[in-house]
């Protein structure tokens, strides 16, 4: 019997809570590997896929509860001053690595919605010396920030894990200033593949089932009023299926969509700001002359 959204939630929060535990206790877990005991994982998930060097300077068990598909402080090409978002922070190596990035005059948060990741992720930041960081408990599907907090969000093969994507898409952009941007690993599948082919080549709690396909990331981006979107394939995880880098950027002036995508003409009012411009398009099949669909940028 297939999981309910709030199942699957409370799956991936008890998967990523246990290996918080696992990690304090002296080991490490990963997506889809549940047995995995030490602190080097392997080339698709982990820790490896960071450098040396970035490495070197972290508590230990920052860089062993990585459980990521990527690199995205380093695809985010972060500078001093700016103020990042880490949706999904885990044991917050990546808000550790950003706060490094941005300085001083810099700060980076990072949101969880596990009890045991934030408490191992506030005492690397203490080990590590971090003044310029935060790590808040809360859904990425309802960031606890507040409009136009931060110039990037980041995130680590955390989005295939949501249950609602079009939210945490949507709340991406509305946190963001304007002009600001994205730079997102995550697990990203190739188009010809079904939701049904994507389960069959993991579990939904390994990083796979829940992935995104690369249109379906590209066409959700932009109907939250995300530019200049770009999908890139870096290493397959499994078979027609990716880790990926994602960037793209909040137009300068844009405003918060309070609905991901095209609404009915109806309740185009409703669905938008009310500082948002609504957009109508007309197709021939239009009834009585109304517009097709509305949506708001």
């Amino acid at each position: 019997m297939a999981e309910t959204t709030d199942e699957l939630r409370e799956t991936v929060r008890r998967r990523y809570a246990e290996a918080a535990v696992t990690v304090t206790a002296g080991g490490s877990s990963c997506c889809g590997d549940e047995a995995a005991t030490t602190l080097e994982l392997d080339d698709v998930f982990g820790s490896a896929l960071y450098t040396q060097l970035d490495r070197s300077d972290l508590p230990v068990a920052a860089v062993a509860a990585s459980l990521g598909c990527g690199n995205p402080t380093a695809v985010a090409d972060l500078h001093e001053g700016e103020r990042v978002l880490d949706l999904g922070s885990g044991g917050g190596i990546d808000v550790l690595l950003s706060a490094k990035r941005v300085g001083g005059t810099g700060f980076a948060y990072g949101v969880d919605m596990t009890t045991e990741m934030l408490d191992l992720a506030r005492v690397n930041a203490a080990k590590a010396g971090a003044t310029n960081v935060d790590f808040l408990q809360g859904t990425i599907e309802d960031i606890p920030l507040p409009d136009g907090a931060v110039d990037v969000v980041i995130s680590n093969c955390v989005i295939n894990l949501s249950t609602d994507k079009p939210a945490v898409l949507a709340e991406m952009f509305r946190v963001l200033s304007p002009g600001g941007r994205i730079g997102i690993s995550d697990v990203v599948a190739e188009d010809h593949l079904t939701a049904d082919q994507r389960a069959e080549r993991g579990e939904y709690v390994g990083c796979i089932a829940g992935a995104l396909s690369h249109r379906e990331y590209l066409d959700g981006l932009a109907a939250v009023g995300f530019a200049e979107a770009t999908v890139e394939f870096t290493h397959p995880v499994a078979d027609q299926m990716h880790g990926a880098i994602i960037r793209a950027t909040k137009p300068a002036g844009g405003t918060r969509s309070r609905a991901a995508g095209c609404c009915s003409p109806v309740d185009a009012s409703s669905c938008c700001e009310p500082e948002a411009k609504v957009d109508c398009c007309h197709t021939s099949d239009a009834t009585a002359g109304q517009p097709a669909s509305c949506g708001c940028r």
